[in-house]
């Protein structure tokens, strides 16, 4: 079976390296433009694009997969399906229809719930206890259409979206490697999404990044473990961003304004939040500063950062 691949992040590159594993005849990876990163601004390709390259595979880059000219270039491939894993564009109605399987995407939700691009870091952030990953059609309207396999994982108290990350991309390799072949032979049969039960996933702005200590403490932790390892949570002090990395749920009451500091020593710094629980920050990152333990900080503050101060939204 020939097909074409289209991916971007590291996400997608175990379904990638599965497929050349099994076998199939990979005739192109289509993947995002190398973009600038890093403070020096370098030009850097997509993991996928990398991992393509070392297997001397093609490499398509368009900057829009809708424009004609660059979709042509994947149907005169004439694949017999085309699979996407986080590409990170949708496609038009013309390349859809070109491959006589189908486009089939694997996407790291139980549809229909948290349609968009964030499903992993969502689930986390709302606290959901479970996960999985759905095998689907493509059609033109965002991660709408018929689902041909699914498979469920929980997510721990204390995964975080890396840790998701990396289960859902291990388990979408291989719900992928079992769903193909019953594809090809057609054996399986898709089956619609129940629209009644639709939630949606957006990409993360930066609002979602920062913390509001008047939220309950499982929000708050649910926030912080979610934007783990990326893009991170961040709260104020004295108006300088904080990137929160880590945090630990503590057990209250405590009486005070959210967003105060009830205590400080090495082990954490200690918020009060909005449910008069609290929460621990322990991996942290001022601004201009490298990220380091409590301990580091807590040395590092000395007298400066005292016990009433107060976090968040008002120092700003």
């Amino acid at each position: 079976m020939k097909l074409v691949f289209m991916g971007t992040p590291d996400f997608s590159v175990p379904v990638l390296r599965m497929l050349l594993e099994e076998g199939y005849e990979v005739a192109a990876v289509v993947t995002q433009p190398d973009r600038p990163k890093g403070r020096k601004r370098e030009l850097t390709p997509p993991p996928v694009k990398v991992e393509a390259l070392k297997h001397d595979l093609p490499v398509l880059q368009p900057e829009k997969i809708r424009v004609e000219d660059e979709w042509r270039k994947i149907a005169d491939l004439e694949p017999d399906v085309i699979v996407t894993a986080a590409f990170g564009q949708i496609l038009p109605k013309g390349l859809l229809d070109v491959p006589p399987l189908g486009c089939v995407n694997v996407h790291a939700s139980l549809l229909p719930k948290y349609r968009g691009g964030a499903p992993i870091h969502q689930a986390v952030i709302d606290g959901e206890k479970e996960s999985g990953i759905s095998i689907m059609y493509m059609v033109e309207a965002l991660d709408a259409g018929d689902v041909l396999s699914q498979r469920a994982i929980s997510i721990g108290d204390e995964d975080t979206t890396g840790t998701m990350h990396d289960k859902l991309s291990q388990l979408g390799s291989e719900l992928l490697k079992e769903t193909l072949p019953l594809l090809e032979n057609g054996r399986i049969e898709a089956f619609p999404q129940d629209e009644d039960y639709v939630t949606y996933a957006p990409n993360i702005t930066k609002e979602k990044e920062r913390i509001d200590w008047t939220m309950p403490a499982k929000a708050v932790y649910n926030q912080i473990r979610g934007l783990h390892p990326w893009p991170v949570a961040y709260t104020t002090i004295d108006g300088k961003r904080l990137k929160v990395w880590q945090a630990e749920k503590v057990t209250g009451p405590y009486s005070g304004k959210p967003g105060m500091i009830t205590a400080f020593d090495e082990t954490g710094l200690t918020v009060i939040t909005g449910d008069n629980k609290a929460v621990k920050i322990v991996d942290l990152q001022p601004a201009g500063k490298k990220r380091m333990d409590a301990a580091t900080f807590y040395r590092g503050a000395g007298n400066k950062l005292q016990v009433g101060a107060k976090v968040g939204l008002d120092d700003e």
